[in-house]
């Protein structure tokens, strides 16, 4: 009995160090930081995330002061934003910001996606499990 309750927790531990190793992470970012510093550093925190984590889903949601980031007259991280992009981050730009701000569909980076609601985007995504990290410092 008690070389079968020994194989019992060795099993159900090997069982779960194994998932967690083959867990698919999916993360939110917020992101509404107009300075430029924190967004080289937003940038950077992106590319450590995806070499530690390369399967990782990404989402960053863009919204506020941050939409600049992803305006094509205000970037200074395009080359950047094109390799996460390629790199399969997925750059969600709120609707409710660009009316608010008088910016147009064309005015972003190609690598942008129009969502109706840059808060709802992020709690929808919470809501199907995944997690939340506010970008910046």
């Amino acid at each position: 009995m008690k070389h079968l309750t020994f194989l019992l927790f060795f099993l159900s531990m090997t069982m779960s160090v194994d998932s967690y190793a083959q867990k698919k992470h999916k993360v939110v970012f917020q992101f509404t930081n107009a300075d430029s510093t924190q967004q080289k550093a937003f940038t950077r925190q992106l590319f450590n995330l995806l070499e530690h984590w390369p399967t990782c889903k990404i989402e960053v949601v863009v919204y506020n002061q941050g939409i600049g980031y992803m305006m094509t007259k205000n970037s200074r991280h395009q080359e950047e934003i094109k390799k996460l992009k390629s790199m399969g981050v997925d750059f969600a730009v709120c609707n409710n910001t660009m009316k608010q701000r008088n910016v147009k569909p064309e005015d972003l980076l190609l690598e942008s996606r129009i969502v109706p609601a840059g808060i709802a985007e992020i709690i929808e995504k919470q809501e199907k499990g995944w997690s939340y990290i506010k970008g910046g410092f």
